[in-house]
């Protein structure tokens, strides 16, 4: 197994083999901006030979238990090369080490997930006999691979995002043509020799790295792809679905996640929650709490306790056990996001905590006398900002919330079931969470959003949906 050592270059994955090229991409230490390592860039020639690579293994046999053995293998080796893994991805992520072991755990969860859906793919009788003059015929439907599935995954989850792809993918019995962030691409990497490791058919992984945007045109170009699955922007997105035409596309493109905290909830367990849940990874997850709505009777308690929580939290070198937070992927989003910031106060914020920036790290921060219109409230913040805001009525609140261009999720902190189930059906989102905040996910749920937060579900089971077509049957009898 390769580990991340300074100076290392790595090649591209393609038909199981390893090609260096000639140009080479640098990527980062993320915590001090120091060269760790090089990567292959892809030309249109290997995007091409990859995706013919993949359209050739889809046709060989690959059963649905030889699936799950794969699959399994490739979870148990993941959880044995835990800290190998959480150690990398501490370093081209710049995510605390503890936070980038959780994130390994889960992948090899995504992995053992993925194995056993691998089994249970399945499709249903029809009753046709039903219908008049169709009394001798019977029918089922199969559920059949897609083919070759261009997968193109983001920086801030590089590992479990990339099983959440390659994992459902695999398990349907699709070939996959990966192009991770290039900022992130090792631990995707370390996954294809993990894969190769565990058994799995030549072909059906193939791992390009380099420019992403030429990448990805290349990929729109092939014919020969059959689905694109991105996690992103959504501008990327957006234009990912314009070029594919009549091809499958399943979009996860963020959000600027919600959160109320009503005046019956437990504030202390709210704050505790929504402290961890706005700034983990420097905030740069797709559901992290960025937007916080408080009932105004509680919100000067409320302030108080986020703050003695948030205090607590120690920003510096993602590789010491004690770090919270780390640097943000690029000192230019650190630089983006104290704009933002700035800007807001300017528009009449307040910064409550936080608001200083030294390099890529950025303290964490919280916002009050905010509006719903500062940039910091509108658009996706992505990183370690958190603004509050208050409410007086439930209808009033449900809006705040559902003024926003994006809907993946949205937490609720509430004991009043009524005021649960009348924001599950108003609230415009793909998940609400209720007595927690919008940042809770566990790897075999139903995940996505809707909106401008995109289409298609994650999750393996829903994602095997995706990533199979449904085929009928009938039986002339």
């Amino acid at each position: 197994m390769t580990t991340l050592t300074t100076g290392k270059q790595y090649g591209l994955y393609i038909n199981g083999k390893w090609e260096q090229t000639a140009e080479m991409m640098e990527v980062l230490n993320k915590y001090n901006q120091e060269v760790t390592a090089h990567i292959s860039v892809a030309e249109k020639e290997h995007v091409d030979a990859a995706v013919q690579g993949a359209k050739e293994a889809v046709k060989a046999p690959f059963s649905p238990y030889a699936r799950y053995e794969v699959l399994m293998k490739a979870a148990q080796l993941l959880v044995e090369r835990c800290e190998e893994f959480a150690q990398v991805l501490a370093l081209e992520v710049g995510k605390p080490i503890r936070e980038s072991r959780g994130e390994i755990e889960r992948a090899a969860q995504t992995l053992v997930i993925s194995a056993e859906e691998a089994k249970r793919i399945h499709g249903e009788g029809i009753p046709v006999e039903a219908a008049p003059g169709s009394e001798n015929r019977m029918a089922f439907t199969v559920r059949v691979p897609v083919g070759v599935i261009a997968a193109i995954t983001p920086f801030n989850v590089p590992v479990n995002l990339v099983c959440h792809k390659i994992g459902p993918a695999l398990a349907a019995g699709n070939s996959v043509v990966l192009k991770p962030a290039e900022v992130t691409p090792i631990c995707a990497l370390m996954l294809a020799e993990l894969m190769e490791e565990a058994g799995l058919p030549k072909g059906r992984l193939q791992v390009l790295t380099g420019d992403g945007a030429k990448i990805g045109e290349w990929l729109l170009e092939n014919k020969d792809v059959n689905m694109f699955t991105f996690t992103g922007s959504p501008r990327v997105g957006e234009y990912i679905r314009s070029k594919a035409g009549l091809r499958k596309v399943a979009l996860e493109l963020g959000n600027n996640s919600a959160t109320i905290v009503h005046n019956d909830a437990n504030i202390e367990q709210a704050a505790s929650l929504i402290a961890q849940k706005s700034f983990n990874n420097a905030g740069q997850v797709c559901i992290s709490v960025q937007r916080v709505y408080v009932q105004e009777d509680i919100f000067a308690s409320f302030i108080a306790l986020l703050k003695q929580k948030t205090e607590k939290l120690v920003v510096g070198d993602p590789s010491d056990e004690s770090t919270d937070i780390g640097p943000m992927i690029r000192i230019g989003e650190a630089e983006r996001v104290e704009s933002w910031v700035n800007e807001a106060v300017e528009q009449g914020a307040t910064i409550a905590l936080g608001g200083k920036r030294n390099g890529a790290l950025y303290e964490p921060t919280i916002l009050t006398h905010v509006n719903d219109d500062m940039k910091v409230c509108r658009q996706e913040v992505f990183g370690p900002v958190v603004s509050v805001a208050t409410y007086k009525e439930k209808d009033e609140v449900i809006a705040k919330v559902n003024d926003s261009d994006y809907g993946l999720q949205a937490g609720l902190f509430t004991n009043d079931l009524q005021f649960a189930m009348k924001a599950s059906r108003e609230i415009e989102v793909g998940g609400l969470i209720v007595n927690d905040a919008s940042a809770y996910r566990v790897d075999h749920m139903p995940y996505g959003g809707v909106k401008n937060s995109g289409n298609g579900k994650e999750g393996p089971k829903y994602a095997i949906e995706e990533m199979t077509e449904e085929r009928i049957i009938v039986l002339n009898l």
